[in-house]
């Protein structure tokens, strides 16, 4: 039991911390919104659809995504139109010359983007099949469930935690020229994200 706690923590720390177009947009949204609430939305979207392919990948179901090659291109396909509208979004907003309420995303527009970047990125479906899912075939019964629970805990924290930071860091900006430069970046990693994406589709 404890064997699978921990196993599932360390494996759900191990595939979120890397930097991604999810972290960065949970990241850029908690310092851009004028206050912590106004990034629940991305929080909870967010980790909602880590939620749903965690249980997917450890129920099998989401396999079929790696046994059909048209599944797949379609969801490289639109995760690629998905980030690079993202990306424009990010980059050619200005906090600089905005007050940060206006400069901040809406309530729709977190949901959607934050179910695009996180439903519509392939290889987060590929790395939660490939690695939690199969996983999560060493345990069984209750175990199983301490394993599954452990995911979508940290997971949660792990959102949380990055708005928390996020919204911090955006104190400290008064004028927007942090924001301004933080969303430039944004936009760079989610292209580059983007890019990478088209490059696994096209020179497959």
């Amino acid at each position: 039991m404890t064997a699978a706690l921990f196993h599932g923590i360390i494996l759900a720390f191990g595939l979120i911390l890397p930097l991604g177009a999810q972290n960065v947009f949970v990241f850029n949204q908690g310092a851009s919104q004028p206050r912590l609430r106004g990034a629940i939305p991305v929080i909870i979207t967010a980790g909602f659809c880590d939620t749903l392919l965690i249980l997917l990948a450890v129920l099998g179901v989401s396999v079929i995504v790696l046994t059909m090659p048209v599944l797949q291109t379609v969801i490289f396909s639109l995760g690629i139109i998905f980030l690079l509208y993202m990306g424009w979004s990010i980059w050619k907003s200005d906090p600089a010359t905005l007050s940060q309420e206006a400069a901040a995303m809406s309530m729709q527009k977190q949901i959607l983007f934050a179910m695009s970047v996180s439903l519509l990125n392939p290889h987060a479906i590929i790395d939660t099949i490939g690695v939690i899912g199969t996983s999560s075939l060493s345990y069984e019964g209750l175990e199983k469930v301490v394993f599954t629970a452990a995911c979508i805990v940290i997971s949660w924290l792990w959102f949380i935690g990055l708005a928390i930071v996020g919204r911090t860091v955006g104190n400290f900006d008064t004028k927007g020229v942090f924001l301004n430069a933080l969303n430039k970046i944004s936009a760079v990693i989610i292209w580059g994200v983007a890019l990478y994406l088209a490059m696994q589709l096209f020179g497959g």
